[in-house]
């Protein structure tokens, strides 16, 4: 009980379950790129890295397209800054790879500083991952006024751009700022990078992964590939705890697993857009059903009813005639003085469920008045259409008192009056019109009856 109540841990370990197994997929499929294909190993690195620099581009102009599409998404914009700052970081580790940018061999890499934009990339994701998962957090809340939205937009931006410039500085750009991760002769790695640097980003990343399931609780497909992100650059840190040295396949194996990791991550984002286009399309087909729907029984509104019979008329001829019924309970009147506006609203949703029964998918069956409705029956006679308004008249008629909604209070029968158009001169004015002088005839000759309007 308390365990539902307060975090879904069937769902998170449902979630570990397949992140485990995703994780040693990957790592087998890395695995054996890498090793079977030692000759391309030097071009190997700076090539996934385009790539990789590449998708996070992509995901970062997603997430600021799906910002300016919802304004009140900001933890989207944390998001935007961390894979756009990471690109430019990845840009920088391209530059370590001068000779191979100049399409010369890679005899000449500088390690150092491209350890210096891989630590500075990592702490800057993972700090505002954290960051946008307090903005999804307080998204309720009063930040979403323009001078909050500027500088939440100021200070992530501002964030982003001291670490580029950190990491600039950091680099052997700058004589007066450096660290030494890497010795230059022998190429291992000094204490500050394997002992320190390797253990803060893993610690870092964990924090991030933990602050995100709290506050986020598995909610929804968009934190799940978060929470995939994280769990992807753990791993990936574990693999290069064992490298003592810039020699051997560990850093190739890490970058070929955050390459595959990244595209898998896109192709959850494409999930996630996909069920946000699904739920908005549901939804606009909903708002469009009930704009066209009589709200109590369902049938075609007036407005629908007259715009489908005008596009009806413009194609109606001899060959293709359009058959008009405008059908009125009788004494429904009665029924509301004597038993209330509740039974008569039961009377008017059980002929309204005979309607929509009796007519096919292409006819439109309408509520055009209180107790009024309309049926329009595209390539129908009138011997067609007299047959079927004398179905619906004889199962009104013939009800015992009983339908699927309960008990009526009484019998009851309706009048309905008939028009067959089979000119395009007829508007649909005049054809509503005169089926609905042919009801009356029927009210005149004694109710319960379908009267054929005729010249």
């Amino acid at each position: 009980m308390l365990g539902n109540k307060f975090f879904p841990f069937r769902r998170l370990m449902v979630f570990f379950g397949a992140t485990i197994f995703l994780i040693g997929l990957l790592h087998l499929i890395s695995s054996q790129v890498i090793y079977r294909i030692p000759t391309m190993t030097p071009a190997l690195f700076p090539v996934m890295t385009i790539f990789l620099m590449v998708f996070h581009i992509l995901i970062a102009s997603f997430m600021l397209m799906k910002y300016l599409c919802d304004k009140h998404r900001l933890y989207l914009m944390a998001i935007a800054c961390a894979f756009g700052g990471s690109s430019v970081l990845m840009l920088g580790t391209l530059s370590s790879y001068a000779d191979w940018l100049l399409c010369a061999s890679v005899s000449s890499v500088n390690v150092n500083d491209a350890l210096i934009y891989y630590f500075f990339r990592n702490v800057m994701m993972a700090i505002l991952f954290t960051t946008s998962t307090f903005l999804y957090k307080y998204r309720h809340s009063d930040i979403h006024t323009r001078r909050n939205h500027i500088l939440i937009l100021t200070g992530l931006i501002g964030f982003t751009v001291i670490t580029l410039i950190l990491s600039w500085l950091y680099s052997s750009r700058s004589e007066g700022m450096s660290l030494e991760l890497v010795d230059k002769l022998t190429k291992i790695f000094t204490p500050l990078w394997h002992n320190y640097l390797i253990g803060g980003m893993v610690a870092l990343w964990c924090l991030t992964l933990i602050i995100m399931l709290a506050m986020t609780r598995l909610r929804n497909i968009f934190w799940y590939s978060g929470y995939l992100f994280c769990t992807f650059y753990i791993f990936m840190l574990f693999l290069l705890l064992p490298a003592v040295s810039t020699e051997g396949y560990s850093w190739y194996q890490s970058r070929l697993f955050e390459t595959t990791a990244t595209l898998f991550l896109i192709f959850v984002l494409l999930c996630d857009v996909f069920t946000l286009y699904k739920e908005s399309n549901s939804k606009y087909e909903d708002s469009y059903q009930n704009s066209i729907r009589d709200p109590m029984t369902r049938l075609f509104n007036r407005s629908f009813f007259y715009d489908s019979l005008k596009r009806h008329m413009a194609e109606v001829s001899q060959e293709k005639p359009v058959s008009v019924i405008v059908c009125d309970l009788d004494h429904f009147k009665r029924i509301n003085d004597n038993y209330g506006h509740l039974q008569g609203d039961k009377v008017i949703q059980f002929v309204a469920g005979i309607l929509q029964g009796t007519t096919r998918k292409q006819d439109v069956a309408a509520r055009i008045g209180g107790e009024e409705f309309a049926l329009l029956l595209t390539d129908t006679d009138t011997s067609d259409a007299l047959q079927i308004a004398e179905r619906i008249r004889q199962t009104v008629y013939q009800h015992d008192e009983v339908s699927s909604n309960g008990h009526l209070p009484e019998k009851i029968t309706i009048s309905m009056g008939l028009f067959t158009a089979t000119q395009k001169e007829a508007e649909q004015e005049v054809c509503v019109q005169r089926a609905d002088e042919a009801m009356y005839q029927a009210k005149e000759q004694g109710r319960n009856r379908v009267v054929v309007w005729l010249n």
